[in-house]
């Protein structure tokens, strides 16, 4: 125990889940794993427990939270859903997806939730152990990544007790690494239809858009300013100066180098060259990466294509300097 609270790893198994949901009932604080990442989950529609999840994570209070549901049933009792948002919730999820839709004016919800916007995000996540919490739970669930802000994301029970040991009441350990490794994928799906990409992850929106709409998702402009998670221009940080795109003869010393492909490293994404263990492991190699005991990280590059669209995305964030 390093704060305020003795925090417990336990085994998400039936007993370890029905514990979680009595701590969550409560008010407390439980990170539970998910096919992306770790999330830090407290029920949405109190004021003091999400205000906890601020505390915990040092978050920034203009940060909106993505709020875990069910299904797309659960969903509409917090969001006016347009047709296409959904078909979306009640065909594609449970999926690496958040929807970002119109908040209910009378949605039972936590103000911080939204930090103050007319829209909501939304998800439903296709892990067991986070489908079966919210079924042991009669309220949604807010649930940013469960790590200090700005941090590197935890993809595994050891990522989130580095970071939240002393902050939180438990954590729920799956025993292996999360599937995908990065965050959902947000869309905005606006009242006139629109889909807007406000942050890149696990689900190719064109093939989705493609398959709902049968054309190419337009380019949306967005409406500027902080909308959903994972925007801020600095985030996913492990501490240290980074370099990207680096060619093996570009290494120093002093660098823990995460490769990808044929450029070997202290870490390798994937020795293969395969964009999906990259995106499964790309958290991990950023953990190893802050523990070394070299002073920079340099990264080998990673084809902008498919989920490395989305990788490319949190390693371009992870290099830019607070401000």
């Amino acid at each position: 125990m390093s704060g305020k609270y003795a925090t417990e790893t336990i085994l998400a198994n039936a007993e370890g889940i029905a514990r979680a949901a009595q701590v969550l009932r409560e008010g407390g604080l439980v990170a539970v794993p998910t096919e992306t990442v770790y999330g830090l989950a407290a029920r949405a529609d109190s004021d003091e427990a999400v205000a906890r999840i601020y505390e915990a994570k040092g978050r920034p209070s203009f940060n909106p939270l993505i709020v875990h549901v069910r299904d797309g049933a659960q969903a509409r009792e917090y969001a006016d859903l347009t047709p296409g948002a959904g078909i979306i919730a009640d065909h594609y999820w449970p999926a690496p997806l958040t929807l970002v839709v119109p908040r209910k004016p009378d949605a039972k919800l936590a103000a911080a939730v939204t930090a103050g916007l007319d829209t909501i995000a939304l998800r439903s996540p296709n892990h067991p152990v986070m489908q079966a919490l919210l079924a042991e739970c009669d309220f949604p669930l807010a649930a940013p990544s469960a790590n200090r802000s700005g941090f590197v994301s935890p993809t595994s029970a050891a990522h989130v007790a580095a970071t939240l040991d002393g902050r939180i009441e438990l954590i729920l350990d799956d025993g292996r690494p999360c599937v995908e490794g990065l965050e959902s994928t947000i869309l905005a799906i606006r009242a006139d239809g629109r889909w807007e990409e406000l942050r890149p992850g696990p689900v190719d929106l064109d093939r989705l858009h493609r398959t709902y709409r049968n054309s190419a998702l337009p380019i949306g402009e967005g409406r500027g300013g902080i909308e959903a998670p994972g925007q801020l221009a600095s985030h996913y940080a492990p501490g240290k100066p980074m370099r990207l795109n680096i060619s093996s003869g570009e290494v120093a010393p002093d660098d823990f180098v995460i490769g990808f492909g044929a450029i070997a490293g202290d870490c390798t994404l994937s020795e293969r060259g395969d964009l999906n263990e990259a995106a499964a492991r790309l958290y991990a190699c950023l953990h190893e990466a802050a523990h070394s005991e070299k002073t920079r990280i340099a990264v080998a590059p990673v084809p902008e294509e498919g989920i490395g669209i989305a990788i490319n995305d949190r390693l371009r964030r992870a290099a830019t300097p607070p401000d």
